[in-house]
């Protein structure tokens, strides 16, 4: 398995993940299947962000994805990040999503981000199991705001302070 670069040739196979993920659990809290048009988009505003896609292969077939954007559209959370790790669910519980979250952690690093922020619903033990491991602390938990399955879901945030950059600056 290698972690690659993706580009919109993986567009495909990332919806894939995305649009199983939006059926059949709560690790995203979606309603519709995103579509080639919304993927299009998806990609455009990482290419505008400098925001890494990630992806896990072996040999031609994506395993999982991984990337990161804003965690808040306001200047002084210039330094902050929201991550997303999805794995596809016949490859779980082969290490896919730690070493997606670990090609991450080092994007992160490398672009001089200082905090990286998971959003994982409180009930999906398998991602806040691999965040632990990984040194993120739980930051905490915000009840019911989501709503999906005929049920209100809650979401635990997970944090991960990073010693970049060296020289922070306002504004």
């Amino acid at each position: 398995m290698d972690i690659v670069p993706c580009d919109e040739t993986f567009s495909e196979p990332i919806r894939a993940i995305f649009n199983a993920a939006i059926a059949d659990s709560t690790a995203l809290y979606d309603y519709q299947p995103r579509t080639p048009a919304i993927m299009a988009d998806w990609f455009a505003a990482k290419r505008r962000g400098n925001f890494p896609v990630l992806g896990a292969v072996e040999g031609t077939t994506l395993l999982g994805f991984a990337s990161y954007g804003l965690f808040r559209a306001f200047p002084a959370y210039k330094y902050t990040v929201e991550h997303s790790v999805y794995v596809a669910a016949s490859n779980r519980g082969q290490g896919i999503g730690r070493a997606l979250l670990t090609a991450v952690i080092a994007a992160a690093q490398s672009q001089n981000y200082h905090a990286l922020i998971g959003v994982i619903d409180t009930q999906n033990a398998a991602s806040i199991a691999l965040h632990k491991a990984q040194g993120f602390s739980h930051a905490g938990t915000l009840r019911q705001v989501g709503f999906k399955f005929g049920r209100w879901l809650d979401v635990d945030f997970y944090q991960l302070i990073l010693g970049t950059p060296a020289k922070p600056v306002d504004g």
